[in-house]
């Protein structure tokens, strides 16, 4: 019960480091005007940590699927 519930902390503050990284890499000063830009927000939030090391994740073109008709 202790160990899942400090596996939690650890994983929400790793998201936040991420988020704070986001920030610091301005993703968050415009809209996501395509998938590329929210795709890149992600991908930078689930970087955590990874962020300060030198991990710059960029999504350059992403594909959605179009709705069948």
């Amino acid at each position: 019960m202790i160990r899942g519930g400090i596996t939690s902390l650890l994983l929400v503050i790793w998201f936040i480091i991420g988020a704070v990284a986001g920030g610091q890499r301005h993703d968050y000063s415009s809209a996501a005007a395509h998938c590329a830009t929210a795709a890149t927000i992600v991908v930078t939030i689930l970087a955590g940590p990874l962020n300060y090391i030198g991990v710059d994740p960029k999504i350059s073109s992403c594909k959605l699927p179009k709705p069948s008709s």
